[in-house]
């Protein structure tokens, strides 16, 4: 792994923790100062105001996200490798390299290869504090895996399957090895209402609104996110 690769993979893993202040609500007023005065990067990304109209982050939190990501990163994307090794540290027990794809995938709107700033904090605004609706929709468009607009059991199998293996062995209580067969032939069979074999937005966000089971479940993908 080159230099720059290692520092970049490091300093996402920093940017991870900037994440999870703002989950927990630890990155607090006095936190944020003292952030900004320790990075001391004069560089703004031209659109700040335009990602803070965008996003329900504030122009404070934007800055923060911002430096640790540019400071760590230079170059301002993240490649697939890069990002699949970050979810790996995460999760040791686990193979977290097909999720990881996923998610990249996901993030990637533009079908570059690679994820910018804005990409994140687009993503990180709607799963962290965007409404159920959007959330769902957003959910939907990562287990949408070829972007037709539905989805069917093998994409919601070949999600399922990735986040389990994600988890990997030691869950507890003790996974079966059919479970994310069984898992998707339930929900599956509740979302796609009128049986056509594929599942649309609107049966999607209907089934997950109506159904606190399927709520619960969805839980999960934001757990590892």
């Amino acid at each position: 792994m080159s230099g720059c690769s290692k520092r970049c993979k490091l300093g996402f893993v920093k940017f991870a923790q900037t994440i999870l202040k703002l989950i927990t609500g630890t990155l607090s007023k006095d936190k944020i100062e003292d952030e900004l005065e320790m990075t001391m990067v004069c560089h703004r990304p031209e659109g700040l105001e335009q990602l803070e109209a965008q996003t329900n982050f504030t122009k404070r939190e934007l800055q923060v996200l911002y430096r640790g990501f540019k400071n760590e990163c230079p170059s301002g994307v993240v490649n697939e490798e890069t990002f699949k090794q970050i979810y790996a540290q995460f999760f040791p027990h686990g193979d977290a390299s097909t999720y990881a794809h996923y998610l990249f995938h996901a993030f990637d709107t533009t079908q570059t290869g690679s994820v910018k700033f804005e990409d994140f904090v687009t993503a990180l605004s709607i799963l962290l504090r965007g409404t159920v609706h959007e959330k769902l929709r957003w959910t939907f468009n990562l287990y949408d895996i070829n972007k037709d607009g539905y989805i069917n059991k093998e994409e919601m199998m070949d999600i399922v399957k990735a986040i389990y293996d994600m988890m990997g062995k030691y869950t507890y209580p003790v996974l079966r090895e059919d479970t994310p067969r069984q898992h998707v032939d339930v929900f599956f069979q509740k979302m796609d209402k009128n049986k056509d074999g594929i599942v649309t937005l609107d049966e999607f966000l209907e089934s997950c609104q109506e159904d606190d089971n399927i709520m619960r479940s969805l839980q999960l993908f934001q757990n590892v996110m």
